[in-house]
């Protein structure tokens, strides 16, 4: 009888293994700039269009497109900003992607900074999203998937050791 459980119990598993699909791969684009006269960094965060709840820009891969291309484009399009993406990815972050009738699948999300240094007034979604710069942590306090949170805390946290060390640097040269 045991043997029969144990076998039982392996193709129930082997099943709900088949029906697991792996996570879909997206890319999107941590927005920010360093505010001069306060010292400041800001993060952008953006409406989805579907629930409204605060995000960063992302999109799924392009053919013919470099991951952080594909970032840099979904951050002109959705939040109308254009700068200097970095090649390489400051992290990811898992979440559940909502999809018709209710059903989700798992998505892999590559993060690429991106250094604004220009706003445009024009661009495809801009009636379709609220956009607001905030701090990394009040960012963090704001978006629903931990994985992204603690992304904007290592993002701020990294960003001032890098920029708070650099003054120190140019002061003994």
């Amino acid at each position: 009888m045991k043997k029969k459980l144990n076998l039982v119990h392996r193709i129930a598993s082997d099943v709900s293994l088949m029906f697991r699909r792996p996570a879909r791969l997206q890319y999107a684009a941590l927005c920010y700039r360093h505010r001069k006269k306060l010292d400041a960094l800001e993060v952008l965060l953006i409406t989805s269009r579907d629930t409204g709840r605060w995000v960063i820009p992302k999109g799924w891969p392009m053919q013919g497109r470099e991951s952080y291309a594909v970032a840099e484009r979904e951050a002109y399009e959705e939040a109308g900003v254009k700068g200097k993406v970095h090649k390489e990815p400051v992290g990811y972050y898992m979440y559940e992607k909502g999809l018709a009738q209710g059903m989700t699948v798992p998505c892999k999300v590559h993060v690429y900074a991106l250094e604004v240094d220009d706003l445009c007034k024009n661009f495809p979604e801009k009636d379709e999203r609220r956009l607001e710069w905030v701090s990394p942590s009040e960012a963090a306090e704001r978006v629903a998937e931990p994985g992204l949170k603690s992304l904007l805390v290592h993002f701020e946290r990294d960003w001032k050791a890098r920029h708070q060390a650099a003054p120190a640097k140019n002061a003994r040269a």
